[in-house]
């Protein structure tokens, strides 16, 4: 059993909860993931490490509750405990892979939208703590869905957000202010862009006008976590990979995206079914009609 110290509603949708969890939270590195379960009956989440605190013991998990199971985890308080958390799974970020020169050579871009704003903390936190500012684009929708901000301004060399409705700071998308960093003489040689699959597939297409080498996350199509289930199976470059098990970060300038956004609909029917049943309870059919 897995102890929640702490539950906060970060935005309107999103949800931040840290866990009790020792073993853990000494072997966690950023841009890995847990799997996590509610009960016995629960369902396998995979979700990205968002933070570790090896000192106190935790780790922190970040959620949107978008099917019946993460809809099931708003039940739970502090106090109360997930049955199992399995991790940490997947690759570390291959920033962790560069010398200390490296690193202070490198310009670091980091592009978050949505819930990606909780796996590109760590790993701008990581760079902070090694002496390094990375430029940071936060993107979502509107400003209500924004979270993270202050935390991101902690670490980050530069933070700039931007919101699709203009309702705070920046109007537009995120490759709007990639288009304008570089304009005024911005230059990156590393960017790592996490969040929605559009996103993540129109950003590479900006930065790879700019010659930006860009790694990109595919949590999104991930299901089991373990590689068994074939959920996430990918295209990169010339190679079948797995996101969970060979990734979770490749390069976003191999990926077959087409694939990888029929693959991410593939499951969305059964979702939605599930999501309904827990909705109504009782009352569920289970057909359209009555």
């Amino acid at each position: 059993m897995y102890k929640i110290v702490s539950k906060t509603q970060l935005s309107e949708v999103v949800w931040e909860m840290v866990l009790e969890a020792p073993l853990l939270a000494s072997h966690c590195k950023p841009g890995q993931f847990l799997i996590v379960k509610k009960d016995e009956q629960g369902e396998r989440i995979p979700l990205t490490i968002c933070d570790y605190d090896a000192e106190k013991g935790t780790v922190t998990i970040v959620f949107q509750p978008v099917g019946a199971s993460t809809l099931k985890f708003l039940d739970l308080n502090a106090g109360d405990s997930f049955e199992d958390v399995v991790g940490p799974l997947g690759k570390p970020s291959d920033i962790l892979d560069m010398s200390e020169e490296e690193l202070h050579k490198t310009n670091f871009l980091f592009i978050a939208g949505g819930v990606g704003t909780a796996p590109v903390y760590p790993q701008v936190k990581w760079l902070h703590d090694h002496g390094v500012k990375a430029d940071v684009i936060v993107g979502c929708r509107t400003k209500s869905l924004l979270f993270y901000e202050d935390k991101m301004k902690e670490v980050a060399g530069n933070l700039y957000v931007t919101t699709d409705d203009g309702s705070y700071m920046h109007k537009g998308v995120v490759t709007t202010v990639v288009d304008e960093l570089v304009a005024q003489g911005k230059k990156y040689d590393h960017c790592v862009c996490i969040g929605p699959m559009i996103m993540m597939k129109f950003a590479c297409l900006t930065n790879q006008k700019y010659q930006i080498p860009t790694v990109v996350s595919m949590n999104p199509i991930m299901v089991d976590g373990t590689g068994m289930c074939g959920a996430c199976r990918l295209t990169v470059g010339d190679e079948v990979k797995f996101a969970c098990v060979d990734g979770p970060e490749f390069d976003g300038f191999k990926i077959d995206w087409a694939e990888c956004m029929k693959r991410a609909q593939m499951y969305k029917t059964v979702e939605g079914e599930e999501k309904l049943k827990y909705l109504e309870g009782d009352t569920h059919s289970g057909n359209c009609g009555h």
